[in-house]
């Protein structure tokens, strides 16, 4: 299937591996693939930028701990407390290190610096559906553009989760790379 995958989307793939190893991830998930989408010269992260996720903005919101400080502070919880006791006991920046330790489910063991990352099962099948967006658009190549399709397409995905937490409108994004998917098509 890569052979049909131009050299942005290509490089978007090979990308996300670096971005797994980056994250301290033992496997390559749709969030991966997202972040690595925005890092590379294509249109798809032109469509993304638009939408105010470059790399910096996703990979923030990737790294967001999913802690609602207010939230907590309504329950009685104050997270900066919490963060210092952790650092007290813990050792200085206890939480975000335990945030970097591979994540549960990830599975597997985790290559050198150079080694393989694997997909997961959702990264898999993102890749599969971006075939499919290529197939129902009449486009005979891959591109980075049809991976974010099928990223919107897959509102099940931590991909489609990290858009969403990045500020993302799924349907205003797809509708963008659709367009600009159609621009490159017809020139």
């Amino acid at each position: 299937m890569f052979e049909r995958f131009t050299a942005g989307a290509r490089a978007a793939v090979v990308q996300s591996q670096e971005i797994a190893r980056d994250l301290g991830d033992t496997r390559i998930s749709p969030a991966h693939l997202v972040v690595a989408v925005a890092s590379v010269d294509d249109p798809a992260a032109q469509a993304l930028a638009a939408q105010g996720a470059d790399r910096a903005a996703l990979l923030d919101a990737f790294d967001d701990d999913g802690l609602d400080a207010a939230a907590l502070a309504a329950l009685g919880i104050d997270l900066d407390a919490v963060r210092r006791r952790a650092d007290t006991v813990f050792g200085a920046g206890a939480l975000d290190r335990a945030d970097r330790a591979p994540r549960a489910g990830s599975g597997g063991r985790r290559g050198g610096p150079g080694g393989h990352v694997p997909f997961t099962r959702d990264a898999k099948k993102t890749l599969e559906v971006a075939l499919r967006e290529a197939v129902r658009l009449g486009h005979r190549r891959i591109e980075a553009g049809h991976v974010l399709l099928a990223v919107v397409r897959l509102s099940d995905t931590d991909g489609h989760a990290l858009l969403r937490r990045a500020g993302v409108d799924p349907a205003a994004l797809a509708a963008d790379v659709t367009a600009r998917l159609a621009a490159t098509a017809a020139a």
